[in-house]
């Protein structure tokens, strides 16, 4: 599937999910009323009863994340935070009042659907120092070095192009500026076949890397302090009833993918200021 077709089917998809928690339904592939039972296992639990009690509830029910990179990123008051693929803009709230009135928080999202969403939750807030744009994370409309922290929710593994929304992400940071991403990563290999199953189970549309393809890929982007951490890893046992309505036995593919998809924190930095380019500091 080339980069555009991606690209068309991820649109598709979010608007869709925009649309039913419009609707009064939550954003899960499934289109259910219940969290618990309807969404994808990696999208369930993942923020806790203080930070839900800050956020609008279509917010919530908007979220189609892997992780909680808001609570892992430590944002600092007066920071200026970009969540990359903000949806209904879980995340943006979420920093903003962490970075507080001296600090920023942008989502940046493709979907009309989603942003409308997103203005809406913002308005429901009444955060002020919130801003979503609309673009492409392969294409952030954001000047060179003007971030302080880049987020992201399990969306990079969406692109059809990660190499250049890493670059991109180097880009727009400040020098010292982090990366603290909530992603779906593979470790070790699997099989083509099984490996699009899984995806197709921990969410509408993946592409996740391999961990030491994502540690290559950000440090070919010039970023350095490179670390992976896993938030959650799934088992055979959990994806056993998917993979059996799609034709598999989970007993026999149980080695190929026991353990192996992760949801992950992944977290790099952009050298401080002094390093011109990607490698000069080594």
């Amino acid at each position: 599937m080339n980069t555009e077709t991606v690209k068309e089917v991820v649109r598709e998809k979010y608007g869709q999910a925009a649309l039913r928690v419009k609707s009064g339904g939550n954003s899960c592939c499934g289109g259910g009323s219940d969290l618990a039972t309807s969404c994808d296992p990696i999208s369930a639990n993942l923020y806790d009863a203080l930070q839900e009690g800050e956020l609008p509830d279509a917010a919530l029910k908007a979220s189609l994340g892997c992780g909680n990179p808001v609570a892992l990123a430590e944002l600092k008051p007066g920071d200026t935070v970009l969540d990359l693929g903000s949806g209904g803009g879980i995340d943006v709230l979420l920093s903003a009042r962490r970075v507080g009135p001296a600090g920023k928080a942008y989502g940046l999202d493709m979907t009309d659907e989603m942003l409308a969403l997103a203005e809406q939750n913002r308005a429901e807030s009444g955060l002020t120092n919130v801003e979503f744009l609309k673009g492409e994370i392969e294409n952030i409309p954001l000047p060179d070095d003007s971030v302080d922290v880049i987020i992201s929710n399990c969306v990079i593994n969406l692109s059809g192009d990660k190499d250049r929304v890493l670059r991109e992400a180097f880009r727009v940071l400040k020098p010292g500026g982090r990366l603290a991403v909530s992603d779906v990563v593979v470790r070790g290999d699997v099989p083509a076949e099984i490996r699009r199953n899984m995806e197709l189970w921990i969410g509408c549309v993946a592409g996740a890397l391999r961990d030491d393809e994502y540690t290559d890929k950000l440090t070919a982007a010039g970023f350095e302090n490179v670390d992976i951490e896993a938030t959650r890893i799934y088992t055979a046992d959990e994806a056993r009833e998917f993979l059996s309505g799609h034709g598999l036995n989970v007993d026999t593919v149980a080695h190929d993918i026991d353990e192996k998809f992760i949801s992950a924190f992944v977290r790099a930095a952009k050298p401080a200021a002094g390093c011109c380019s990607p490698g000069c500091c080594t």
